[in-house]
């Protein structure tokens, strides 16, 4: 390790210590041990700038998977791991019947921050970590669970390890990727002692599971704005990937006069211009964005024949994806009447929203009065997680840390320590909330 990165992975440990209020570690709860434990992840896969570079199937995600197992030991828990390499640390509970799971991931992005996964399974190995220096027990089983491969850096997939607990991974699918190097993933998997046959084993029993709950940073600012330590979700928004190509002529930017041109990059730019204002005409969470354009034949004295360009619609009810969809598509082919160019619409991507049910909502809203004496404060997520898959199979529900300037997937993504431990208080109610039910 170069003396810069021990210079970084030291700084990381100070900054989470240095504001942090001693008198929020109470019943079982730990901040400096939560605080030790994502340093010692941020370790493995700290850049120099600070950042984290622990991507799927790497060696720096194997050992991160390793550390974690070990914590859970130390902590009594019963350890497992699947064919994907899940790793899942169970505590009996006073009855037996299905478990509450609790979770997220270790992998990141490829340069991207220290909280986006591991804080949901420090957050969710502490809940056992304070029942056990309290004496305390579930009332059924609980499980903290680490799932592989949820960011998809490798392959530019993701959820690889969900998708295998709940048996919706298309195996040959996969078996066709290559990644960033040009390595089959067969032969990734086998550097990291996996097999694609393993990803099938995986698959559990899920009426075993009475529910799931994922803690993980907001991605973006309601929180901090409200200074909130702590959201309820109220959905997870499927996205909707749209293929749209306007199709003018391409012709001499010189010798074509205004009035005889069909230029597809204006019928274009009015048509990206106005996208935004579909979203809010339909809920208050749907979004849509146009990230992607490309330009032909994209010379600077040529007026531009064809645009392609991607439309990105993202809501947490289907039946407002849905809507906005059908609004944007009508619109595009109303622009393309007015500037006389052709049109063409691509449906790429579907992912169906889920929604977190009312009651698991309620409940979760229960815990932040109990332990916060707060009002909980309700909000969609517009980012996918493992909590999507499991979502489709059994009660799900997300908690939302407050995110510094909403930045993730970056080396500035923070949450302070103060606002982890107080979601931690959180979850481990709510969670007894879930099992108190039985």
């Amino acid at each position: 390790m170069s003396e810069q990165i021990k210079q970084q992975v030291k700084a990381f440990y100070d900054r989470l210590m240095n504001d942090y209020d001693v008198n929020n570690s109470h019943s079982g709860i730990d901040g400096e041990r939560v605080a030790k434990r994502l340093t010692a992840l941020a370790e493995l896969g700290m850049t120099e700038d600070g950042g984290c570079r622990r991507v799927s199937f790497s060696q720096e995600e194997k050992r991160a998977k390793e550390l974690v197992k070990q914590w859970m030991e130390e902590d009594g828990l019963a350890v497992t791991v699947d064919g994907a390499g899940n790793v899942f640390g169970r505590v009996e509970g006073k009855v037996d019947g299905p478990v509450v799971m609790s979770g997220s991931h270790l992998d990141s992005v490829m340069h991207g921050g220290h909280f986006d996964g591991p804080l949901g399974v420090i957050s969710a190995l502490e809940v056992a970590s304070a029942w056990r220096d309290t004496d305390e027990k579930p009332h059924i089983p609980y499980e903290v669970v680490v799932f592989t491969d949820e960011e998809g850096a490798r392959f530019n997939g993701g959820l690889l390890g969900s998708q295998s607990v709940v048996g919706e991974l298309d195996l040959e699918e996969e078996k066709k990727r290559v990644d960033f190097n040009g390595t089959p993933f067969e032969d990734v998997l086998a550097n990291v002692d996996l097999t694609p046959e393993g990803f099938i084993e995986a698959k559990r029993d899920l009426s075993q599971v009475k529910a799931f709950v994922e803690v993980h940073i907001e991605q973006g600012k309601q929180l901090e704005k409200r200074n909130l330590p702590v959201g309820v979700v109220t959905g997870i928004a499927g996205p909707t990937w749209l293929k749209v190509s306007f199709k003018g002529v391409a012709g001499h930017a010189g010798n074509t006069p205004m009035n005889d041109r069909t230029d597809a990059l204006v019928a274009a730019s009015e048509f990206v211009t106005n996208v935004k204002d579909f979203p809010v005409q339909v809920s208050e969470s749907g979004v849509a964005t146009v990230g992607k354009l490309e330009v032909e034949p994209n010379g600077v004295n040529v007026i531009p024949g064809e645009v392609t360009l991607t439309v990105d619609i993202r809501d947490i009810k289907e039946e407002w994806k849905n809507e906005i969809t059908s609004r944007i598509k009508e619109y595009a082919k109303t622009v393309s009447e007015q500037h006389g160019t052709a049109v063409e619409i691509e449906e790429n991507m579907n992912v169906s929203p889920v929604q977190v049910p009312d009651k698991m909502q309620q409940q979760a809203g229960e815990a932040v009065q109990e332990t916060l004496g707060l009002e909980p404060f309700y909000l969609p997520s517009g980012a996918g997680h493992d909590a999507m898959i499991l979502g489709r199979y059994v009660p799900m529900a997300m908690l939302f840390t407050q995110s510094l300037d909403g930045v993730s997937h970056n080396p500035k993504e923070w949450s302070s320590l103060n606002d982890c431990v107080q979601t931690i208080y959180v979850l481990k109610r709510f969670v007894e909330k879930i099992g108190e039910e039985s």
